[in-house]
């Protein structure tokens, strides 16, 4: 009994951090704006546009963990995108300031109850792991005093003129058969390619990268590749669910490459695409963002 009710407690604790995330996202789309889409430009937002990453270890955040912290930057007008837990603060020798709130992050593993191992053994079944949610408060380095200054400090946006040449690269390095031509943005599952009208095409140049990033992120799906198929377990909301993680695909890798973006033209259609999907299933924004992480690693692991 008390394993059940442990395991109850863990799922229920598990659908309000879903909830709660989802819930967020879902008031952004409907102010009309994309949580993954930031104004960067604005004059409002301090912060340069790039991935957040952890101040102590530096490594980077990923999945919906990015989403959370972009939002709390622009929130917040935090001015970088260096966040740390209490404890790693203190053992960098500082301190997070008296008063100063932090933001929920999450860590999503599995794990095999030592009982459910000997279960297995005994039966020659293979043995069930069990999903786990786990909850963790960072702080951004402007909420601390006494870091060391390579921590606190705020790398500067590439130049313009590295922008366009570090896509380019990336779309040829994975080998996706990348065509330029033509008046729309599309990916051709029978016959494998890509094709992308000319950037003059388009209002803002720079939106002819984060669309051929976002139609590159349609390519990573195929079978030979990433073989992502969301039909089985997303059957009425498949199409929403690739479109979001080709969409966010596209932000992860520009974000990498210090790349503002706007949103794409026909963003009003997919925001309401996108409302209906996560009011249908909390955990969708979640699936495509692990799996929009996936593909920009994906594309970056093909670089020399």
């Amino acid at each position: 009994m008390f394993r059940n009710d442990r395991n109850g407690r863990a799922g229920s604790d598990r659908a309000s951090l879903y909830d709660d995330i989802t819930s967020k996202i879902i008031a952004e789309l409907e102010a009309d704006r994309f949580p993954w889409v930031q104004p960067w430009g604005s004059a409002s937002v301090k912060a340069p546009l790039a991935m957040p990453r952890n101040a102590a270890t530096g490594r980077h955040y990923s999945g919906i963990n990015v989403l959370i912290l972009w939002g709390a930057v622009i929130q917040h007008g935090f001015p970088g995108q260096s966040w740390l837990t209490f404890r790693q603060a203190l053992s960098l020798g500082g301190n997070v300031r008296k008063g100063e709130h932090g933001t929920t992050v999450v860590y999503a593993d599995r794990f095999t109850p030592e009982d459910e191992k000997r279960r297995a053994r005994e039966t020659g079944e293979e043995a069930a792991a069990i999903p786990f949610l786990k909850r963790f408060t960072v702080f951004n380095a402007a909420q601390c005093d006494g870091l060391p200054e390579d921590v606190a400090v705020v790398a500067p946006s590439p130049p313009p003129s590295l922008i366009e040449p570090k896509v380019e690269a990336l779309i040829r390095a994975t080998g996706i058969d990348f065509r330029i031509g033509g008046d729309r943005a599309f990916y051709v599952p029978s016959h494998d390619y890509v094709q992308v009208p000319p950037p003059q095409a388009y209002f803002e140049p720079i939106n002819w990268h984060r669309t051929a990033l976002h139609e590159a992120a349609h390519a990573s799906g195929a079978a030979h590749r990433l073989d992502r198929d969301f039909s089985a377990k997303w059957t009425r909301h498949a199409l929403a669910m690739e479109e979001a993680t080709a969409e966010l695909t596209a932000s992860f890798l520009l974000a990498d490459l210090g790349i503002a973006h706007e949103p794409r033209p026909d963003h009003a259609a997919y925001i309401a695409s996108w409302l209906q999907l996560l009011k249908d299933e909390p955990r969708a924004i979640f699936t495509a963002a692990s799996k929009a992480q996936a593909a920009a690693d994906w594309m970056h692991a093909r670089q020399p």
